[in-house]
């Protein structure tokens, strides 16, 4: 895809710029990358964003920091508003942003300068009000605090292969002795390495996959309790404890988008 349709404003010498589009449901963006970072924005609807480094999914009224230059793809559950800030690559090390990808709360303050920059032109003044605005807006992204929203895939080819393969049908029926006959491995030898190459367990891992399976599909309507049964959860309530133990909310009220 070509990058200069996905962000035209690229070579404008200016620290940020932000522009509000509309998605369908199930559009995707083949895998691309920007020379300024992006900082992608639901103000409706979910987005989920895969890299050679795991996956992340985004909740309506949360957004993801993509560094520049980071191949991603972005696919759309439900229709999706979506404010972008592409932002110079210069400014983001200034600000202190990641190196990497990750999910990010929105604060009411950040929402709403993000839909005043949408009506500021390209070529504002870095000293007018409108150049304040944008600063400010640009802080606030830094501040925000990220959430525990991705799974990250490990380099060992073997063991890339099974987790994407879990990734395509998750469930937290899926044990690790059966991932270990995935990977070709004994269990011993599949946990040592899981560990090693994400940082992580395997149990924990699959929780946090299979959660962001759920935020994925929540998003698209699916009833809670079909939801939590189909990921292999014992029941709604059992399901419900966990995302309200990582995530802070019940899932009824984790993917409510907030009128624009």
């Amino acid at each position: 895809m070509n990058n200069a349709t996905l962000d035209p404003d690229q070579n404008v010498e200016r620290d940020a710029v932000v522009t509000a589009c509309e998605y369908a449901d199930a559009q995707l963006f083949a895998a691309h990358t920007h020379q300024r970072g992006q900082f992608a924005y639901a103000a409706r609807g979910v987005i989920t964003v895969f890299t050679d480094e795991g996956n992340w999914v985004v909740p309506p009224q949360r957004g993801i920091w993509v560094p520049a230059q980071v191949q991603h793809s972005m696919h759309m559950r439900g229709p999706v508003t979506m404010l972008n800030t592409y932002i110079h690559p210069q400014a983001g090390q200034r600000l202190g942003l990641a190196a990497h990808c990750q999910v990010v709360e929105v604060s009411p303050l950040l929402r709403q300068l993000l839909m005043k920059a949408i009506h500021v032109p390209t070529h504002y003044s870095p000293t007018s009000h409108d150049g304040h605005l944008m600063g400010l807006l640009l802080h606030e992204i830094a501040a925000m605090p990220a959430l525990s929203l991705n799974a990250p895939l490990p380099k060992e080819p073997r063991l890339a292969q099974a987790c994407r393969e879990f990734l395509a049908h998750p469930s937290q029926e899926i044990s690790i002795d059966a991932m270990a006959q995935r990977s070709a491995m004994s269990r011993r030898t599949f946990t040592r390495l899981f560990r090693l190459h994400t940082g992580i367990s395997y149990l924990q891992w699959r929780q946090q996959a299979c959660l962001l399976a759920a935020v994925a599909r929540l998003g698209n309507g699916e009833p809670v309790t079909q939801v939590a049964l189909e990921l292999g959860y014992s029941s709604s309530s059992a399901f419900a404890t966990v995302f309200k133990r990582v995530l802070g909310e019940v899932p009824s009220r984790y993917v409510v988008g907030q009128p624009l």
